[in-house]
């Protein structure tokens, strides 16, 4: 039960985590405001049922793709998570930067899922195999004693 909570407390969270990016893979498609060049390098505009371009972000920070995906290219990417605060605690930006390319903003879905997104290009994620797009796996830290 109290893992069920923590779960539905979980999903209602907006703010990503690093944890978040790199429990998931990740869909990648450029927007119809991309150039056309880059989105006919994505299969997504090329052919309609094509599988997605593939992102991996890793706990170094760094982002790796598929080796067949003629986008990436091989060149070495880091990304940021940037929250910026008010006095008062309130958010008052939150996005994630790769490189030195345009900011994402971030949204949750209902599904819980999670999605960045610029006027570019799209990040989106991709749920976990057991149906669901939550965390992998809850841990629970108790400590003290029970009698």
């Amino acid at each position: 039960m109290i893992a069920t909570l923590l779960s539905i407390r979980d999903g209602k969270r907006t703010r990503i985590t690093r944890d978040d990016l790199c429990d998931h893979v990740w869909e990648f498609r450029f927007t119809e405001s991309a150039p056309q060049y880059w989105r006919d390098q994505d299969p997504s505009w090329r052919e309609e049922g094509a599988t997605p371009m593939r992102r991996y972000f890793h706990p170094d920070g760094s982002i790796t793709a598929d080796p067949e995906d003629k986008v990436w290219g091989g060149h070495e990417s880091t990304y940021t998570i940037v929250t910026g605060l008010l006095a008062d605690g309130k958010v008052r930006e939150h996005y994630v930067r790769i490189n030195r390319w345009p900011k994402m903003m971030v949204e949750r879905h209902q599904d819980w899922s999670w999605e960045l997104r610029n006027h570019l290009y799209f990040y989106r994620s991709v749920p976990d195999s057991n149906a669901g797009t939550g965390p992998a796996t809850i841990s629970l830290s108790v400590s003290g004693s029970f009698s």
